[in-house]
């Protein structure tokens, strides 16, 4: 799109990666005289915004300066020893798989931080909550543009204790408890995790992701690599989560204060599938293509779980919640994108990939939405939203309304809107799957999944006449404050790239294809 040199672009990478490390730092110390504005706090939270957005602003620049004609080669590229006695390398770069993720990690923690200085969650010391939201950003940004195994763990393990805090200080409800089921999770999975990491890199004699990728699994025999993608799936899988490992996640969303929730499901779960896409499927595609039936088995069984658990959350009678009920949709979506990987196909992954962009942008634009609907409620118990004759957010607040049915019908697949393609895809890819794999059975899968996509449409669709619909209110009865600006400038941005991912899925698609296309071929795409 625009010409940038190799320099530029390996300085803007890693910009993007430790400024908001050192935005962290800065962030604890105290604010100049000339900057505190009316308060300390603001200082401190404006800081988060500026830092934020001059990491967007990167994530942007070299966006643009991507070779989009070259998307399967690794770009903005630095190759430093660090190490040298375990040969472990400070390499980063990006190619098409990587950079969408890195656009919306970024995008959403400033949107995150824009939100949060007009609202911030009630708890300690706004320092405290700026300097942890950039570490969680720096992590996970890391994670999406390491290519070292090792450094890839320790950037996937830097974002645990950035959100424990956030959901055990910030929170709301059993944070105490959520917060300790998520750590106690994420680290077991990532303890075997650790062990299949090891495990590759001494049998191979590098940890280099981009050598690993091209070798293919040729330098493996495959009782290591079957061992290598049991112990790392796991870790992986709880994570992203996967059914049934995913009972730390409903506790977690349904804890969490409301950019918590946003990063969590926007941001966070993308990590577990990512490791799958980058590590596993090249690297010991002997060991997953034994372990992909069972794969696309759990994660069909999630797609039904996950939509039955939401239907049950949204009866009449039963109280349930409405930020939990996102919670168990989260289970459903990334079921799809498990189920994508599982096919092992140029096809099936880049649904996958486009399924992980969109579920990113719906579901954080979703817990925006219910957060902000608490804030004016007091609740987000279904029940006492819908009443008897509905809350019928349409006629008290007619854009946050118009808001939640667009942010619900995105997310049960409306073609033309991004749920749709990533779902699809990932759909066609399991009906033919790779060479090797069980066609009969993943047919069933994909009829399975089928079904599940009609259990999203009733579940959402059920959510959308209890809150949104409903009987006229009386001109005395109160009314909720509609979309507040500051909730326009950080939502819009979600809603305009829902729509144009679902107009333009060649934008996307574009990137990922070749790079899915070289990593399935062992580098030679």
């Amino acid at each position: 799109m625009i010409d940038i040199n190799d320099t530029v672009m390996q300085f803007l990478l890693l910009f993007v990666v430790v400024a908001p490390l050192l935005g962290s730092a800065a962030a604890l110390l105290p604010a100049p005289p000339g900057l505190k504005g009316t308060s300390p706090d603001q200082a401190v939270l404006r800081h988060g915004v500026t830092v934020t957005g001059a990491v967007l602003a990167a994530a942007l620049v070299l966006a643009a300066g991507f070779d989009h004609g070259e998307p399967a080669r690794m770009q903005a590229t630095t190759d430093i020893s660090w190490i040298p006695a375990l040969n472990i390398r400070l390499h980063f770069g990006i190619d098409g798989i990587s950079l969408p993720l890195v656009v919306l990690t970024a995008l959403l923690t400033f949107l995150c931080a824009l939100y949060s200085y007009f609202k911030m969650p009630a708890g300690p010391s706004p320092k405290a909550f700026v300097a942890l939201l950039l570490v969680l950003e720096s992590g996970t940004l890391a994670t999406f543009a390491v290519l070292d195994l090792l450094l890839f763990f320790l950037a996937f393990e830097m974002v645990l204790i950035p959100m424990y805090f956030l959901i055990a200080r910030w929170g709301g409800g059993q944070k105490a408890e959520a917060a300790w089921k998520f750590i106690l999770y994420t680290l077991l999975g990532s303890v075997v995790m650790l062990l299949g990491l090891l495990l590759i890199g001494l049998n191979s004699g590098t940890f280099d992701m981009v050598a690993l990728a091209t070798d293919n699994g040729r330098g493996l025999t495959t009782s290591v690599q079957v061992i290598a993608v049991l112990a790392i799936g796991i870790g992986l899988a709880v994570k992203t989560p996967m059914w049934p490992l995913h009972s730390w996640l409903p506790d977690a969303h349904t804890a969490a204060p409301t950019v918590g929730s946003v990063l969590l499901a926007g941001v966070l779960l993308k990590m577990g599938t990512y490791g799958f896409v980058r590590i596993l499927l090249p690297v010991a595609p002997d060991g997953m293509r034994t372990f992909a039936p069972y794969l696309a088995a759990f994660a069909v069984v999630g797609i039904i779980y996950g939509s039955l658990a939401c239907l049950a959350l949204a009866r009449q009678g039963v109280k349930g919640d409405l930020k939990r009920l996102i919670a168990y949709s989260s289970v459903g979506h990334m079921g799809f994108v498990l189920l994508g990987i599982a096919s092992m196909t140029p096809t099936g992954v880049n649904g996958a990939l486009f399924a992980n962009i969109a579920h990113g942008l719906i579901t954080g634009l979703l817990f925006f939405l219910v957060g902000a609907l608490k804030d004016r409620t007091g609740t987000t118990d279904l029940d006492a939203l819908a009443q008897q004759s509905g809350a019928a957010l349409y006629g008290r607040a007619p854009r946050f309304g118009g808001l939640l049915a667009f942010g619900a019908v995105a997310s049960l697949g409306l073609p033309g809107l991004a749920g749709f393609w990533g779902e699809m895809l990932a759909l066609f890819g399991a009906f033919d799957p790779a060479d090797g794999l069980n066609r009969p059975a993943f047919l069933t899968f994909v009829a399975i999944g089928g079904f599940g996509t009609l259990l999203t449409a009733a579940y959402l669709l059920l959510v959308v006449r209890r809150v949104c619909m409903g009987a006229k209110p009386e001109p005395d009865a109160p009314q909720l404050a509609d979309v507040q600006r500051y909730e326009f400038a950080a939502w819009t941005p979600l809603v305009a790239l829902t729509v144009l991912a679902g107009l333009w899925p060649a934008l996307l698609l574009g990137l990922t294809d070749p790079a899915v296309q070289k990593l399935l071929a062992g580098g030679k795409a």
